[in-house]
């Protein structure tokens, strides 16, 4: 049994490394400033610039299919990108992306919404989540009816990522009440801002923020439904799925860089004449914390493995994403410790981690959640115990 990363996938990786640290590592002070002062790390031309020179550095759409210009990494290797991008708290991401369920649009949807894009000349935004639906996201109630050609679109949508910046929305709307989301009631629509939805901002105990949707009779031309009438919450699913491999590979980073930090400053901090370090409970600390994360690492892996395998990663991937959420936020609440009173100032982003990773263990698909699938699968015969090993 091999557990080397290959030569290709340690060069990504090493590669990636080297440009987050020589690009985007070095903004970190100028982030934390503007933050103090309530406004944004990075604006979007910034953000944009650095996505630009990421590009000219090789990486471009790291799961986007080559015929429009990405990288279309295994999973894998998406997973190791994602861990190295975690090792900054600078709201950065490559460019070149997409949500992936704007694959089933039609060529003239692809040129209009998907395109632009990838190429960062658009902002999107995916909005399923309602004040009454949020992991249960069968239960959404924001209605579309059908008006001739169109589609009258009436409701809100909450906690909604990128919604204050999206120049269209992704929305999942019940066209069929009878049949319900889950059972073919639910339709994806293209939903341009300048067709009469606004969005409000929702202050968080994070940096930046989600919004809120409104829409108030917003008509919607008919060839803008994105895939089929009735497949909306299949797609929505789909688009949900992918986020419970990188949300933990993007904790791991986190936790890597903030355990690093606890262990300098144990070794250089000092009192009653000795270095912290020296004592007992700094060392269990940073004992768990390293145990954690490794086992964190493997769980996380092994679900973006049965992705590349093409194998159902949905009990590999909820393991993965519970347990490394819970392990990111224990791994900063003890750094912060370690760092004691500086750890919850503001002058070092310790405490700034440590509000980011509490949405962690919430956002696309709570740790109940995860919890609920994993006993099922097992309860219900889908997996056996360790039938990854048979």
């Amino acid at each position: 049994m091999d557990f080397a990363l290959s030569d290709e996938e340690r060069a990504i990786r090493d590669t990636a490394r080297d440009f987050i640290t020589r690009e985007v590592v070095p903004l970190e002070q100028e982030v934390l400033r503007r933050e103090r002062a309530h406004r944004p790390g990075l604006d979007r031309t910034e953000l944009r610039e650095l996505q630009l020179k990421a590009r000219a550095f090789g990486f471009w759409g790291l799961d986007t299919p080559q015929e429009y210009g990405g990288m279309d990494l295994p999973a894998v290797t998406q997973s190791l990108i994602w861990t190295e991008i975690g090792r900054t708290f600078v709201p950065f991401r490559f460019g070149g992306e997409a949500d992936n369920i704007l694959f089933a649009a039609t060529a003239e949807q692809k040129a209009e919404f998907l395109v632009p894009t990838i190429e960062g000349e658009r902002v999107s935004c995916f909005a399923i989540t309602e004040p009454g639906a949020g992991s249960d996201a069968a239960n959404i109630r924001f209605r579309a009816r059908r008006d001739g050609d169109d589609w009258i679109l009436d409701g809100e949508k909450t906690f909604i990522t990128n919604g204050n910046d999206a120049d269209f929305a992704i929305v999942v709307a019940v066209t069929d009440p009878e049949k319900g989301a889950r059972h073919g009631g639910a339709t994806a629509f293209l939903v341009d801002r300048a067709m009469g939805w606004r969005s409000e901002f929702i202050p968080t105990m994070g940096e930046g923020g989600p919004a809120s949707l409104v829409f108030d009779g917003v008509r919607v031309p008919h060839r803008n439904v994105l895939g089929e009438v009735g497949q909306g919450f299949e797609l929505g699913m789909r688009w949900i799925g992918k986020g419970r491999y990188t949300i933990p590979s993007h904790a791991i980073g986190i936790a890597e860089r903030v355990l690093q930090m606890a262990i300098d400053h144990a070794n250089t901090r000092e009192t009653f004449g000795a270095k912290i370090g020296t004592n007992q409970a700094i060392q269990w600390m940073i004992a768990d914390s390293e145990t954690e994360l490794e086992a964190a690492r493997w769980l996380v892996l092994r679900s973006a493995w049965t992705v590349d395998q093409g194998m159902d990663p949905r009990h590999a991937s909820s393991m993965g994403k519970l347990y490394g959420a819970g392990m990111v936020n224990r791994v900063v609440d003890r750094a912060l410790q370690i760092h004691g009173g500086m750890g919850y100032t503001r002058e070092l982003p310790i405490e700034r981690w440590y509000r980011q990773v509490r949405l962690y263990r919430i956002f696309e698909g709570t740790d109940e959640m995860q919890r609920l699938i994993i006993s099922r699968d097992l309860l219900r015969g889908y997996t056996k115990i360790g039938g990854h090993l048979a």
